[in-house]
């Protein structure tokens, strides 16, 4: 949560006190209306247009930290995570990046047809496919 704090105040350009203050408030139910004109001692003086986008970027960042969490949890249960991916991880700022990282990891999903192939199913049978039409069928050739 601090990173996330310190990000913001980087961000906004303000001190992480006032970005503290302005989180508190927001996570307490108030509106950035209120906080903008009756808690403006609170925050040391943020505008309405400074909190909301102190807002935005709290909501986005929260969302990209449980989806970070996620993703290393999903990679960390198949066994594949190794320390430069969870770098790679951790360094990603932003949601698209995070999933360019994730995509080659992430489960597929099972279709009915995968899971009829698993134990041996095919559509077609052998010598025959959806492009090759047989006129009749093929007879065993005398020996």
């Amino acid at each position: 949560m601090d990173k996330i704090l310190l990000q913001i105040a980087a961000e906004l350009k303000v001190r992480p006190a006032q970005v503290k203050a302005a989180v508190d408030l927001l996570d307490g139910g108030a509106t950035v209306p209120f906080i903008a004109r009756y808690r403006k001692e609170a925050t040391d003086g943020l505008d309405d247009i400074q909190l909301r986008e102190l807002e935005a970027r709290l909501a986005y960042l929260r969302e990209l930290e449980d989806r970070r969490e996620t993703v290393l949890r999903s990679i960390e249960e198949q066994g594949k995570l190794t320390p430069d991916l969870r770098a790679a991880i951790d360094a990603a700022a932003t949601k698209q990046d995070l999933e360019d990282l994730y995509l080659p990891y992430k489960p597929k999903r099972r279709t009915k047809g995968m899971i009829a192939r698993e134990p041996g199913w095919s559509r077609w049978p052998t010598g025959c496919s959806p492009t090759r039409r047989w006129t009749r069928w093929p007879r065993p050739r005398p020996s």
